[in-house]
């Protein structure tokens, strides 16, 4: 990250090199590829829009990671396009309002991850006249057991993808508001 910062603000680097790095081990904790994780915090830690050449600077990565990685942060909502008169590069920014980050994370999570497992789950389920006639009543039984389990999973799963939408909605304050409460409640 040498090139982002003026040398003679070396606590300051130093600060948003352990944030990026910090940031990068958190994503990749939580299945985000660390180079998205690191864009995203470079972005997010400088508060100010950055072309994709100084991206690549400041976190020493190669031309294609880089536009590849800032068009997924696009595509995610946490990271904006931004053009600057007279200048021909694209610029990109990160959502500095840490709750609508967060939303916006939680709804592309609930739509890539929670959504497609509510599906899923649902084909797991079984008809209690599949299989052959063969002992009918322990064959019914069994599959009533089954669904019965999955039933249990996907009226949770329902539940945390209702949280979910309230959380992220476009009111949008869902999130924040849970957090404050639970905090004051601890």
């Amino acid at each position: 990250m040498t090139g982002t910062l003026p040398p003679q603000d070396d606590s300051l680097r130093a600060a948003r090199e352990r944030f990026v790095a910090l940031w990068g081990q958190m994503g990749s904790t939580w299945g985000i590829p660390r180079t998205m994780a690191q864009v995203h915090a470079l972005l997010f830690v400088r508060g100010e829009a950055m072309n994709t050449d100084e991206v690549m600077e400041g976190l020493g990565i190669s031309r294609g990671n880089a536009s590849m990685t800032l068009r997924r942060l696009v595509d995610w909502g946490i990271v904006s396009r931004v053009h600057r008169r007279g200048d021909r590069k694209e610029y990109f920014l990160a959502e500095q309002d840490v709750w609508k980050m967060f939303r916006t994370i939680l709804a592309q999570r609930k739509k890539r991850e929670i959504e497609p497992l509510l599906d899923a789950l649902a084909d797991c389920r079984l008809d209690r006249t599949t299989g052959r006639k063969r002992k009918v009543d322990q064959a019914s039984a069994a599959i009533e057991s089954h669904n019965d389990r999955l039933q249990d999973l996907l009226v949770a799963m329902r539940a945390i993808d209702s949280i979910c939408d309230r959380f992220s909605g476009p009111g949008g304050k869902g999130l924040e508001i849970a957090v404050k409460l639970l905090d004051r409640a601890s």
